[in-house]
C-alpha cells in the first residue's frame, strides 16, 4: 500500500425524493439529516487481507481524575437494545455497594461500555435512577465491521442517591431494527465506587463548598411510561411541569438541567426567519434563536441557553468518526441555584418547576434534579425573597432577502438577578443568582438557497454570591462561558442529477470558572475548539462517495486539579496524528494570565 493512499468511504443513502429537489431550499443541514445509510464499505487498501477490528469511537474530554484506592465495581445493567423506540424503558433493581472496605466514597463513575455493527442512526439514549437522569448521551453509528464506544462519566454528585436502596435504574433508547436498519446496541453499564484516601471533612463546610446534596429530587415524568422519562416539548407554547414538594430543613437548592433538540429542530440555529420561510414555501420556521425557561410556581427562576451539540449523525456523519462532536456522547447539564427562591418553597406544600422553550418546534427533551442541602442541626429553616429581576428578552432581527438569496442577523439577550436569605444553623446566608446572556446569529443564503452560512455565538455569565454577617459562610462562584459555531454547507449542481456536497463546521465550548470559598480560591479556564470538514456526492437521490476529517483542540488549566492537553485529527475513520500534554508545565507559561475571568471570544 502506498503511504500516500487516499482513504474513501463510501456510503449508499436511501433518500425520500421530496428532500432532494433542485434547487433545493434552506436549510441543508435539515435535508441532509434525512440521509439514511443503505449500506457502508471502505476502499481496499493493499493490506485489506488483515482481519478487519471493530472502531473505536471517542468524544476528547479530560480523564477523570480518581483516587489511588481500589474501586468496589459493580455491572448494573447489561441489556440489547433492539426494536425499542416508543416502548418502556429498559428496568433493573439498584442496590447499593454492601461488601465495599469501605463506605466512605471520594469519587463514584458510571460506565457505558456498547457496540454495534450494521447500519443505524444515531439514537439518543438517557440513564436514571430513582427518576433522577444520570446521563444523557448519544449512540455513534454503526459500520458492517462493527464499533465500539465506552463513555465514563464522574457521578460523585448523586452521592446521596447513589448509596439508596430499593431503587428502579432506568435506560431508554428509542432504537429501530428491520430490514433496513440492522444494528443492534449491545450495552453494559457499570458504576465504580471509588474508597476515599482519608477521611472526609466536608460534613461541616458551608454550602456550597464542596460536599454534594444530601436529597436530589427528580424533575422528571414518572414510571410506568412509554418512551424516555424527560419531558417532550413540541412547540413554544407546550409546558412541561412537575410537581414536588422539599423537606423544610433545606438551606441550598440548586436545579440541575438537562437539555437536548432533536427532529425539526435538531438543527434550529439554522432556521431563517419566518418572513424568508413563508416567501419561500418552506417548513422550517420560528427562526435562529431558543431558550429554555425555567419556572418556579410560574414565576421565572432561570434560564439555559444550550450549546449546540451534533450529534454523530448530525451534518455530515462521516466528519464523527472516530472524533465525534463535542458533548455528544456527554451531553452538557446546567445549573440553576435556587437558593434564593428557597423562602417560597419551605412551607411544606407542593410547589411546580415548568419548563418550556421560546421558538420551538417538535421536539425538545427536558428534565431536572433538583439537589437539596440539609440542616441536620434543624427541623425547620427559614427564608425569603429580598430581590427579583427578569427583564424581559431583548430581540432584534434584520432579515434581508430575494428570492432564495438573503441575509439575516438576530441578537437577542436576557438578564435574571434574584437575591434572598436562608436562616439555618450556618447562620443568616443571603445569596444572590446573576445570569446574563447575549446571543448573535448571522445566517447567509446563496446559491439559490443551495448555500447555507451559519456564525453564532453564545455569551453567559452565571454567578452566585452567598454572605453572612460573620463572613465566615461566603461564597463567590463565577462562570463564563462561550459556544461558539460556524457551519457552511454547499451544494453544487454537477449535472446528470447528481450534486456535491461540501460542509464545513467549527464548534467551539469555552469556559472560565472561578470559587471564592472556605476551601479557599479555584479557578479553571477550559478551550475545547473542534473543526470538521466534509464531502459527499449524491445521484438519484443516493449518496454515492464521501469523505470526512475532524481536528480537536482540547485545553483545560485548572489550579487544583491536573492539567490537560489533547490535539487530535482524524481522517475517514483513521486517527492522523494525536498529542496529549500538560498545558500548566509547558516552559515559560503560567497557569493563568492576567485575563483570565475575562469572558472568552466571541465570533460576531
Amino acid at each position: 500500500m502506498a503511504n500516500n493512499a487516499v482513504f474513501l468511504l463510501f456510503f449508499l443513502f436511501v433518500l425520500p425524493n421530496f428532500l432532494l429537489q433542485h434547487p433545493t431550499s434552506a436549510s441543508n443541514l435539515h435535508k441532509m439529516k434525512q440521509l439514511t445509510s443503505d449500506s457502508v464499505s471502505q476502499a481496499t487498501l493493499a493490506d485489506d487481507s488483515k482481519t478487519k477490528q471493530p472502531i473505536e469511537y471517542f468524544e476528547v474530554t479530560k480523564p477523570i481524575e480518581l483516587p489511588k484506592t481500589k474501586p468496589c465495581s459493580y455491572l448494573v445493567l447489561s441489556h440489547d437494545f433492539a426494536d425499542t423506540y416508543g416502548r418502556p424503558p429498559v428496568l433493573a433493581n439498584y442496590t447499593p455497594p454492601s461488601d465495599c472496605p469501605s463506605q466512605k466514597f471520594s469519587k463514584i463513575v458510571l460506565e457505558w461500555k456498547a457496540t454495534c455493527k450494521g447500519r443505524q442512526f444515531d439514537r439518543i439514549f438517557g440513564v436514571w435512577l430513582g427518576g433522577v437522569e444520570l446521563l444523557r448521551s448519544c449512540t455513534a453509528e454503526p459500520t458492517p465491521t462493527g464499533i465500539v464506544w465506552t463513555v465514563k462519566k464522574d457521578i460523585t454528585r448523586y452521592h446521596s442517591l447513589l448509596l439508596q436502596s430499593g431503587q428502579t435504574l432506568a435506560v431508554y433508547m428509542g432504537n429501530l431494527v428491520d430490514k433496513t436498519y440492522t444494528g443492534v446496541y449491545h450495552v453494559d453499564i457499570s458504576i465504580h465506587f471509588y474508597p476515599d484516601e482519608h477521611e472526609s471533612k466536608s460534613g461541616n463546610l458551608a454550602p456550597g463548598n464542596g460536599c454534594p446534596a444530601d436529597l436530589i429530587l427528580p424533575v422528571s415524568r414518572k414510571l410506568p411510561l412509554d418512551g424516555g422519562l424527560w419531558f417532550q416539548i413540541q412547540n413554544s407554547t407546550d409546558v412541561g411541569l412537575k410537581n414536588f414538594k422539599i423537606p423544610q430543613n433545606a438551606y441550598r437548592a440548586v436545579l440541575e438541567v438537562y437539555v437536548s433538540f432533536h427532529e425539526n429542530d435538531e438543527f434550529w440555529y439554522t432556521n431563517p426567519p419566518n418572513d424568508y420561510s413563508d416567501a419561500n414555501n418552506l417548513s422550517l420556521v420560528n427562526g435562529a434563536f431558543r431558550e429554555v425557561l425555567v419556572t418556579l410556581d410560574g414565576n421565572l427562576v432561570g434560564s439555559v441557553w444550550p450549546f449546540t451539540v451534533i450529534f454523530t449523525g448530525g451534518v455530515n456523519p462521516l466528519m464523527w468518526r472516530p472524533i465525534t462532536g463535542i458533548g455528544s456522547f456527554d451531553l452538557p447539564t446546567y445549573d440553576i441555584e435556587i437558593t434564593p427562591f428557597l423562602g417560597t418553597i419551605l412551607d411544606g406544600k407542593v410547589h411546580s418547576f415548568g419548563f418550556s422553550v421560546t421558538n420551538a418546534v417538535n421536539v425538545w427533551y427536558i428534565d431536572a434534579n433538583l439537589h437539596l442541602w440539609l440542616d441536620s442541626k434543624s427541623s425547620r429553616t427559614e427564608g425569603k425573597v429580598l430581590n427579583y429581576m427578569a427583564k424581559p428578552l431583548v430581540e432584534h432581527l434584520v432579515s434581508d432577502f430575494s428570492g432564495a438569496n438573503g441575509t439575516f442577523l438576530t441578537k437577542t439577550s436576557r438578564s435574571i438577578s434574584a437575591t434572598g436569605w436562608v436562616r439555618s444553623s450556618y447562620g443568616n446566608i443571603t445569596t444572590t443568582l446573576v445570569q446574563d446572556f447575549i446571543y448573535n446569529n448571522s445566517m447567509e443564503m446563496g446559491n439559490n438557497g443551495n448555500k447555507q452560512t451559519v456564525n453564532q455565538s453564545i455569551s453567559f455569565n452565571d454567578s452566585v454570591h452567598s454572605e453572612s454577617p460573620s463572613q465566615s459562610h461566603n461564597l463567590i462562584d463565577e462562570t463564563f462561558r462561550t459556544f461558539i459555531l460556524y457551519v457552511n454547507e454547499d451544494d453544487t449542481d454537477q449535472g446528470n442529477d447528481t450534486f456535491l456536497s461540501l460542509t464545513n463546521v467549527t464548534l467551539g465550548f469555552y469556559e472560565n470558572k472561578s470559587k471564592t470559598s472556605d476551601l479557599g480560591l479555584s479557578k479553571s479556564s477550559l478551550k475545547n475548539v473542534q473543526e470538521g470538514q466534509g464531502t459527499i456526492l449524491v445521484k438519484n437521490n443516493l449518496v454515492l462517495v464521501g469523505q470526512g476529517k475532524n481536528k480537536q483542540d482540547y485545553s483545560y488549566i485548572s489550579n487544583e486539579e491536573a492539567c490537560y492537553s489533547r490535539k487530535v485529527g482524524s481522517s475517514n475513520l483513521s486517527i492522523v496524528y494525536d498529542k496529549v500534554s500538560d498545558p500548566c508545565h509547558t516552559r515559560g507559561r503560567s497557569r493563568f494570565g492576567v485575563g483570565f475571568i475575562n469572558k472568552p471570544p466571541v465570533m460576531l
